[in-house]
């Protein structure tokens, strides 16, 4: 068993900076295109490049017609792992959770620190379902991330680098009386790479964890908000 899967300050720099690096292939992108463009196109790439690329509309939006990046609404994200997946990977659950938030909060989500909702749960081991976390913190929504598999190798080998992710995303609309029932319910299984998996010579344990994280916290974000077609060229491999 590892003996602690990473610490709190580097799920946050690993989760972090993915939005950095999806900028700065935008603005690369876009240049490209401007060198190549005849003249004619150079306004449209021009309003590409202030205005960014058509967004897509996050699955939640679609199937609810709700927000959550609507003024009011304040979210709280909880993940539940079974004992043999936390057994392999030591706080899973919580890595996940925290790394989930820092994707809301930093695609104008206002979220509950992870940092709280943890130390809530340590201190009511007894919890039973999400509404519990959403009546305790008196959000809009609770993001209940059910993981059943989760995976950093290839199935049969350690030469092999895979990271894998079986999960059901659902959320929870809260009332104001600490009622609350789910709304949206998507399963996830998530695969990084998609074309090849990695080997084990060229890249770091801790490298390629940090790596898949923000792949699976950008999975499950997308969810929840907009996102540009473009950026998913930043995950693949």
């Amino acid at each position: 068993m590892n003996s602690e899967f990473c610490s709190n300050n580097t799920v946050l720099a690993a989760c972090g900076r993915a939005g950095y690096w999806q900028r700065a292939l935008r603005c690369l992108l876009v240049g490209l295109l401007l060198v190549t463009a005849p003249g004619c196109n150079y306004m449209l790439l021009l309003g590409y490049l202030i205005g960014g690329p058509p967004q897509e509309e996050p699955q939640f939006e679609k199937e609810t017609k709700k927000c959550m990046t609507d003024k009011d609404v304040r979210v709280a994200v909880v993940c539940y792992a079974p004992d043999d997946v936390k057994y392999k990977f030591e706080n899973i659950d919580h890595i996940i959770a925290k790394c989930v938030t820092t994707q809301l909060a930093n695609n104008k989500i206002d979220v509950i620190p992870y940092d709280e909702i943890r130390t809530w749960l340590d201190e009511n081991p007894d919890w039973d379902t999400a509404v519990d976390i959403g009546a305790e913190f008196d959000v809009t929504y609770v993001v209940y991330v059910d993981v059943s598999d989760f995976s950093l190798y290839e199935r049969d080998t350690n030469a092999l680098m895979r990271g894998r992710c079986d999960a059901i995303v659902s959320v929870y609309e809260m009332e104001t009386d600490g009622e609350g029932s789910r709304i949206f319910n998507r399963e996830l299984n998530s695969v990084f790479p998609l074309e090849v998996p990695r080997s084990a010579s060229d890249v770091s344990y801790d490298k390629f964890r940090m790596e898949y994280l923000r792949k699976l916290s950008d999975d499950i974000g997308r969810m929840f908000y907009p996102w540009h077609v473009g950026d998913q060229f930043s995950h693949t491999a």
